[in-house]
């Protein structure tokens, strides 16, 4: 039997240990059966888990690295354990937002009543570069404006969950997911007859079933779906082909795609082929070069005029990106209630606009205790986590947030909880985010038990991004209590 002891990280909350050395009960089960397996072959088994990533192909890039195609995460063996009760949880919360999103993407593109309201400054939404114009007065398909939405969770306590922003554009990382599953099946096969963990396995067809269920009236019959990718130099373009290849759909690139007697058909080997739903990868901005960015070789010329006549569904539709802004984020227990009438379930991080004058004093007075973050910004990329940060940095920052306050937005720096992962000297925390997958259809929202959970690898890091440094985990929902 071995002795899988790990050194605490002193306030953290651990979600194996709490804030001692007691196994908590969603660990218990596997606890056991880990102190049975030798710790020579977990070291083992980490590294056919990479030679399977290498292999496959799991791969990322990282813009301007010359080294991008062979950058792999990171896979960390030891799973992130939520139980039923914990799950259900979060599933309410995660419904609930999703709802409120979509009533709001369908208000702000029609009568607008919260800014009317005044419950949110109409200049945050009229101004931002993330609002459509173009979308005004469009119904979607359905009535469904994201139909696969990423929410980013931390936790900070036992019963403290915190929304960290709701990827609501083209939320990335399903495939990590998956493969990760299917590389803990291999790996271990033992665990999962033993250890009751719900099924991710039919996201797939989740996913499937949804897209169609949003086909346009234009469909007769069944729905023709594709998955449009930029192409192969996109950092996600793995999870693109993935994704088609797991649905058993077309992976198409623009130039693939063309007008045809009032549809956007695909080029096939019996001639164009009309595609009633396009599961897009690609950004608004390039999607169709007559409507939006006129220098656009990614998109399809005209596509958004056939979406506008109900010729296509587009997922997730055109504008979301307006849910995604980090400035927005602030208002949403704001929005949470004025369109389901009730208090938000899950709470969202406590939030300093910079472009009032007020917040912005305060986040210049204190920089070195906050995370502070572009409104637009992704990956990790332009933010600055000031605990770690050293005074020149700070002081950098400070020059780029007086000269633009609107781009910015703060948050105090969270106790992120920590699971342990494996390392070359035993067991030890490490801190970890959640992104839960929800596929949203007329009928159903279908939160995946499961999810992304993404782990800082650097000692003391509360940087997860893959792009940062950060790895991942398979993330393991109990079945029972």
């Amino acid at each position: 039997m071995s002795d899988w002891g790990m050194a605490s990280d002193e306030g953290f909350f651990d979600e194996m240990h709490g804030y001692g050395q007691q196994i908590r009960t969603p660990y218990q089960a596997y606890h056991e059966l880990l102190s049975e397996i030798d710790p020579a072959r977990l070291q083992r088994q980490s590294t056919k888990a990479e030679e399977f990533f290498r292999k496959t192909g799991i791969t990322f890039n990282v813009y301007g690295e010359e080294d991008a195609e062979e950058r792999l995460i990171p896979f960390d063996l030891l799973p992130r354990i939520i139980s039923a009760k914990e799950w259900r949880t979060l599933t309410k919360g995660i419904e609930q937002r999703i709802k409120a999103l979509n009533a709001f993407l369908h208000d702000i593109y029609h009568r607008q009543e919260i800014l009317r309201a005044g419950r949110i400054p109409a200049a945050l939404i009229m101004e931002n570069e993330a609002f459509l114009a173009q979308m005004v007065g469009i119904d979607p398909p359905g009535g469904i404006y994201t139909h696969i939405v990423g929410t980013d969770l931390v936790r900070t306590g036992p019963n403290d969950f915190f929304v960290l922003e709701d990827n609501a554009r083209t939320p990335s990382g399903v495939s990590y997911m998956l493969e990760n599953r299917e590389t803990m099946l291999k790996m271990f096969p033992e665990l999962f007859s033993q250890v009751g963990v719900e099924t991710i396995s039919d996201y797939p067809s989740l996913l499937r079933r949804a897209l169609a269920a949003s086909a346009p009236a234009a469909c007769s019959g069944k729905p023709t779906i594709a998955v449009l990718t930029p192409g192969i130099h996109n950092s996600a373009y793995y999870e693109h082909a993935f994704l088609a290849d797991q649905m058993g759909v077309e992976l198409v690139e623009g130039q693939d795609l063309k007008v045809v007697d009032g549809r956007i058909s695909m080029r096939t080997t019996c001639g164009f082929e009309p595609i009633d739903v396009l599961y897009r990868r690609v950004d608004d901005e390039y999607l169709d070069p007559l409507n939006f960015n006129p220098d656009s070789l990614l998109g399809v010329p005209g596509i958004f005029d056939i979406y506008r006549a109900g010729g296509i569904t587009l997922t997730n539709a055109p504008g979301t990106g307006i849910s995604d802004d980090k400035a927005l984020y602030s208002y949403m227990p704001d929005i949470i209630e004025f369109y389901t009438g009730q208090k938000p379930l899950l709470k969202n991080v406590e939030t300093w606009r910079c472009s009032e004058a007020q917040s912005l004093q305060y986040v210049l007075e204190n920089l070195s205790d906050l995370v502070v973050k572009e409104v637009h910004g992704s990956g990790g990329y332009g933010m600055l986590v000031g605990p770690a940060a050293s005074q020149s940095e700070i002081e950098a920052f400070r020059g780029k947030l007086k000269a633009n306050p609107a781009n910015y937005i703060a948050q105090p720096t969270l106790a992120l909880s920590t699971v342990p992962v494996l390392t070359e000297a035993g067991l030890a925390p490490r801190h970890v985010d959640l992104r839960p997958f929800a596929l949203v259809s007329p009928q159903s929202i279908d939160v995946v038990p499961g999810g992304l959970t993404r782990v800082a690898m650097k000692e003391g890091s509360l940087v997860v991004n893959s792009s940062q440094g950060g790895g991942t985990k398979d993330t393991w929902v109990l079945s029972d209590e």
